[in-house]
């Protein structure tokens, strides 16, 4: 492999970790976020929000491994 091979494999296993860090701060962090600092008549309904976040770690977990997946064709 060459040095521009290696880097487009790192590109691809780095763009794959910051979709799952973006998942991650969507879909768990600001809904935790919404309900601790918004009035209790603005929260949404709270079993969307515990199906909903489960979820969403799951596919950031998914993402990020598939990244260092992706980074082990480097060795």
């Amino acid at each position: 492999m060459t040095a521009a091979d290696n880097e487009r494999v790192k590109y691809v296993a780095n763009a794959f970790d910051r979709a799952s860090t973006s998942s991650l701060t969507v879909g768990v962090f600001a809904p935790i976020a919404a309900a601790i600092y918004a009035p209790t008549s603005s929260v949404g309904n709270i079993w969307v929000l515990s199906i909903a976040g489960p979820c969403w770690l799951f596919t950031a977990g998914i993402l990020h491994f598939v990244g260092r997946f992706i980074l082990r064709r480097l060795l």
